[in-house]
């Protein structure tokens, strides 16, 4: 197969729909050779900030001389920065090789009686451990696709369990209140193995609470035995003073901006001290210093400026608001909006018209994009001062945000757009798509 082929054929997969359930990739990695058991984890869960967390421990770990693997997902652009080693995405040979050895054990699967044939998400999460494994890593910062409990990634005992913080998102899947998204979560927990959290919610803390008590976890809590304060902040980044629980790191730089950043770094370093690897303050400091993580409050563009913020449920677009009222106040802002239809887009609406005095409504390229004159509806009726126009699509709406002489524009709602943004606009970024289903169906 070539690249593109490879990329068909595992979108192909992704039409057996989404099945929770550990059995299947369970007996896929048996026909694999159980490689995840020769490998040493980080597994990281929650309902946003989990893929900054991931970012930061992988830049550190890396400095410090461990050869890294990340995986994450989704990708923004291409396929290949789900599956990183020390800031190198995997080569497409290497991409392509591994799901050409990965299909005939597909198949197998598919035809056990016992077994369901396997999903999109549990496929690429068998090629990520086998490649892992090939290449010799010493440890793999592992981020969960969604949820926890019942999640393909949940097929590892890790060194230590992360959990950023559990909000409102995949309520379909996860449940309707906090406490029952908190179970799914917590359900990346082993016995005995430590524990990290930035939630904050007492509903939350509660279920994580009695979870690691049941399982003999020594717990970690964010804010309370590890701190973050920060203490500048301009358009490269901010210094944050750093304070562990074994040791003060003093202040670092981290090049990602918004104060739930500085939340992400002290997750980041509760999770590396409860590893127990070995890391010293430089290490962590110069680490910290070289993260990079595309799309999340990401300056691409000076007069007028311009930010990529894969902001994509209620959460994080206030994240995104608070983010926007620190950065850009004073600025007359252009809002690019573009929303799946399966996400709380009426609350993130409501989030961020406020704050915008124009805003164009676009189709994320997905099928699962929201209609955007649903979109603009919910804007007006946040907002019904704004100037709200539908494009077409996103190049359209960023022309025309350019010809109005925006001061601050904004391309938010889905990462997918971002992705596109990253992609087709111009804007750097250190891979591109080969294929149009990279960025469509991501």
């Amino acid at each position: 197969m070539t690249y593109a082929e490879t990329i068909d054929y595992l979108y192909g997969i992704r039409l057996f729909g989404q099945k929770l359930g550990l059995g299947t990739t369970q007996y896929l990695l048996r026909l694999m050779g159980d490689p995840q058991k020769s490998l040493r984890f980080i597994h990281i869960a929650g309902t946003n900030g989990k893929g900054s967390v991931a970012a930061m421990l992988h830049a550190v770990l890396s400095r410090a001389g461990y050869k890294t693997g990340l995986y994450t997902s989704p990708h923004l652009v291409s396929f290949c920065e789900r599956f990183q080693i020390n800031g190198q995405p995997i080569a497409e040979s290497d991409m392509m090789r591994l799901v050409e050895q990965l299909k005939p054990l597909l198949e197998r699967v598919a035809a056990h009686p016992e077994f369901r044939a396997p999903t999109f998400f549990e496929a690429v999460t068998a090629v990520a451990l086998r490649y892992f494994y090939e290449q010799k890593t010493d440890v793999v910062v592992w981020e969960t696709g969604l949820g926890g409990r019942l999640d393909a990634t949940n097929v590892v005992t890790p060194l230590a369990s992360v959990i950023t913080n559990i909000a409102f998102d995949h309520t379909q899947y996860l449940g309707e209140t906090l406490p029952q998204i908190a179970i799914e979560k917590c359900g990346i927990i082993k016995p005995g193995i430590p524990v990290v959290t930035a939630s904050v919610a007492e509903e939350v803390l509660r279920v994580i609470r009695a979870t690691t008590t049941a399982q003999g976890c020594p717990l970690t809590i964010v804010g309370q035995e590890v701190h973050a304060t920060r203490l500048s902040e301009d358009e490269q980044g901010q210094r944050v003073e750093l304070t562990g629980t074994r040791q003060d790191y003093g202040p670092v730089t981290i090049p990602l901006l918004g104060a739930h950043q500085t939340i992400n770094c002290a997750t980041a370093i509760a999770a590396l001290e409860a590893s127990g690897l070995p890391v010293t303050p430089l290490q962590v400091s110069e680490g910290l210093s070289q993260t990079t993580w595309p799309g999340r409050f990401q300056i691409v563009n000076h007069h007028p400026t311009v930010v990529l913020d894969g902001a994509h449920n209620a959460a994080a677009a206030e994240r995104l608001a608070a983010t926007l009222r620190e950065r850009c106040t004073g600025q007359k802002l252009t809002l690019i909006l573009g929303v799946l239809r399966d996400k709380n887009y009426d609350q993130m609406c409501q989030i961020l018209a406020p704050l915008a005095e124009r805003i164009l409504c676009v189709p994320v390229n997905s099928e699962r994009t929201c209609d955007p004159d649903q979109l603009a509806r919910w804007c007006m009726a946040t907002n019904p001062r704004l100037r709200i126009t539908i494009a077409r699509n996103l190049a359209e709406a960023y022309a025309q945000a350019r010809s109005e002489n925006a001061e601050a524009i904004v391309i938010t709602g889905s990462l997918f757009l971002v992705g596109e943004a990253l992609d087709r606009l111009g804007f750097a970024h250190p891979t591109r798509a080969r294929t149009p289903k990279e960025l469509v169906l991501q």
